[in-house]
């Protein structure tokens, strides 16, 4: 790992990626999504709680089900979409780190500790959610990711008997370039970091 990307792969993950809104009429295969958290999951996550679950909304069915939690502005994009992944993190996540994280006694840090549940859920499956972005577009996938809408329907609706929470929601495909805004700033490294 001491070999830099080549500018071509930092401009496909970084610089010329855009966050959608129109799309391809182009499916994109469940092997593909499954290559995709192929990637996602290796990403690093504290003790490797690894507490994201993901549910890939493809069908017309799941579709209109996903449709009215959705606020007004969301909703043609993500029915237009041909997949969009519903990003959640397991509150039971710390069940599974007997499996995951062998070397400790680590479902112990967590049992009856619902803050530092909570918390640790939200920050290392928001973390891999960030890692889905990338490992689709690593993959030449486009994505849209969004917040606006209502996460107690989506649990209710495709969490519900689960542990599971929503946390964002992100479309994949073959972006259209279509409706897409004038890219926004960023802040200078003066504007949002130090060096101590």
């Amino acid at each position: 790992m001491t070999v830099a990307l080549n500018q071509d792969a930092l401009d496909q993950l970084f610089n010329d990626a855009r966050t959608h809104n129109g799309w391809l009429d182009k499916p994109v295969e469940e092997d593909f999504l499954r290559a995709v958290w192929d990637l996602t999951k290796m990403g690093p996550t504290s003790a490797n709680c690894s507490p994201a679950r993901i549910v890939f909304v493809v069908s017309a069915e799941a579709k209109e089900r996903l449709k009215p939690s959705l606020i007004e502005g969301n909703v043609d994009k993500t029915m237009a979409a041909p997949v969009t992944a519903i990003i959640g993190s397991d509150q039971k996540f710390h069940d599974r780190l007997p499996e995951l994280f062998p070397h400790a006694d680590a479902k112990s840090w967590f049992e009856g500790n619902e803050p530092l549940i909570q918390t640790t859920a939200f920050r290392n499956a928001t973390l891999q959610g960030a890692y889905f972005i990338l490992a689709a577009r690593a993959l030449g996938l486009d994505c849209g990711p969004m917040s606006g809408f209502d996460n107690d329907a989506v649990d209710e609706t495709f969490f519900a008997g689960t542990d599971v929470k929503s946390n964002f929601l992100c479309s994949i495909g073959y972006g259209s370039g279509e409706n897409m805004f004038p890219r926004s700033p960023r802040l200078d490294f003066d504007d949002a970091c130090s060096v101590v």
